[in-house]
This record gives structure tokens, sequence and C-alpha cells, in this order.
């Protein structure tokens, strides 16, 4: 899995930036639009929010864990409808602004929770959680099954019986390449370039190989409820986000030109801030080595 270096690679580094594009409780997860894309961002992140705890059945006094919880966004979100949250996040520029904003969030892997720490919960989501929990050498080493068999045998302890789980994640799709083939030397415009720009933006990080990996890793414990695909909605999304970074605010370019030094010295930073030339992820989405998908499991 992503360790807290990594993410804190990923997201503390650029914590600031990002919420002053965004927002405060800023949503680094694909909105959902459900092809209206004549939607702002706003409307289409809290659709999204209204799905996630519809299907979780999330009311007031409902106690609910929010694995990966990012800057707070679906916490918020259920705090407004009287529910318990709780978050936790590998990066330390996340948790402290979640924090900052009152919610209750604890820096800690989601995948080592067990009843002792926090108890039981009525709901757990994780909106792109998944994506971290295994890395390059685990698959390499033959052990992705493995990785996602424990989390949902540690996630069964998490919920009674009738428990709702919600997740989405990003998964490689039907044009997904060879791993050997995935280079930062190949063409800019292949995807063996994005795939490669896709880890170095998310180190420790790889995709489940679609949402059958996934749905059969959850057996016994879990039944599916509902799939659906998000693709179109995330290619959406990060137009949306791309516009809001380059907009215009004085702390936040103050911020990027605080960035040069490392940017002038640092190679796997270099790759990191690539990123916002050209967003590997839309690219991968584009052309399908990647597919997005919302998945809504119940304990049996």
């Amino acid at each position: 899995m992503a360790s807290q270096q990594d993410l804190d690679f990923t997201y503390t580094t650029i914590d600031k930036i990002f919420r002053l594009s965004v927002g405060e409780t800023g949503d680094y997860s694909g909105a959902m639009y459900n092809g209206d894309f004549s939607m702002t961002l706003e409307e289409a992140q809290r659709q999204k929010h209204t799905f996630i705890a519809d299907s979780l059945r999330v009311g007031k006094g409902t106690r609910i864990l929010d694995m990966g919880c990012g800057w707070g966004p679906f916490l918020t979100f259920v705090k407004g409808r009287g529910a318990i949250g709780r978050g936790v996040t590998l990066s330390k520029g996340q948790a402290e602004a979640c924090r900052a904003n009152g919610l209750e969030v604890d820096i800690k892997d989601c995948r080592q929770i067990t009843p002792a720490d926090y108890g039981t919960f009525d709901a757990v989501s994780c909106i792109g959680g998944m994506e971290h929990f295994c890395s390059v050498e685990q698959y390499q080493a033959g052990q992705q099954d493995q990785v996602y068999a424990d989390f949902f045998t540690k996630l069964n302890d998490l919920l009674p019986v009738g428990g709702r789980f919600y997740m989405q994640t990003m998964v490689f799709g039907k044009n997904m390449i060879p791993f050997e083939e995935i280079s930062l030397d190949a063409p800019k415009d292949s995807p063996s370039y994005a795939l490669a720009l896709m880890i170095a933006q998310f180190p420790g990080s790889w995709l489940p190989y679609g949402p059958e990996q996934v749905i059969r890793n959850a057996k016994p414990y879990f039944k599916l409820i509902s799939q659906s695909s998000g693709r179109l909605d995330y290619i959406e999304t990060i137009g949306q986000w791309r516009k809001r970074f380059r907009a215009f605010n004085l702390e936040k370019y103050w911020l990027y030109a605080s960035l040069l030094p490392k940017l002038l010295t640092n190679k796997p930073f270099q790759d990191l801030i690539a990123v916002f030339r050209v967003s590997p992820n839309r690219v991968c989405f584009q052309n399908e080595t990647m597919e997005h998908y919302r998945l809504v499991f119940e304990k049996v």
C-alpha cells in the first residue's frame, strides 16, 4: 500500500493550493453528473454525496467511518444529516485541515482499523482510497488479490450484518497495456507515458483490474447492491478542476512560485507537477486504459 510518506508527497504538497482552487473541503474525487454536464462542479459533487449517503442509508445518529477522507467533504455532508462521522487519512495536511474545520479525523492506515480503535459502524465509505491499497511491488509479487481480500476481512469486523459499504475507485480498463510498456520515456501522447505519469503522481499505488477484481475479493462477506461507471463524469470533473487550478488567486500563485526551487532540483517532484500541464487521469479515462466505478456493498 502507499505509505504515509507516499501520500504526503501527493496530497500534503498540494494541500493549500488545492483548497484555494476548489474550496476549503476540496473534493478530490470524481463528481456525479449523470450525463448532465450543465451542472456546476459543486452541484455534481453534492449529487455524489447525496447518492452515497442515500446508498448507505445515512440519517440522524448514523455512525459512519470515511476511509481516506481527504479534506473532509463527505464528512461535512453527513454531519449536515445529523450523522456521527469519523475519518482517517494518511496525509498530515489533510488531517490538519479537517480538524481545523471541526471534523473528527485521525492519521491512520484504514486497512488496519479494528473495532478496538473506534468500535463498529453502521456504514463505511471509501471514496478513492482503494486506489492506494496495492503497491506496484505487491502487484508484481502476485499479491494484489490478497491485499483486497485482507481489506474486506478487516472491513467485515467493522460492520453489522446488513451494514453497507460504499466505495468508488479508478480501475484499469479494457485497453490497459502490459506493465512492461509503461515508461516516462515513451511518447508524450501515448498510454505508456500517461500511465507512467500516474505512477509518479501516486507513488506506492496500483489500481484494481476492473470492478470484477474488487467484487470477487469482497466475497464471502459482502454482496454487491449496485454498480455504475463514473468514467465520463470523471473526465468532466478533471476539466473543471483544471480551470480552477489556473484561475488567478494571489496567494495561490505565490505558493506556485514557492515551489520553483524544488521543481528545479527534485525529479520526483517534477513528475508530480507535470500533471498540472497534462492530466494523465483524463488521458487514461479517454483512451479507456482506465475506468471508474461506484460500488455499493452490503454485509451478509
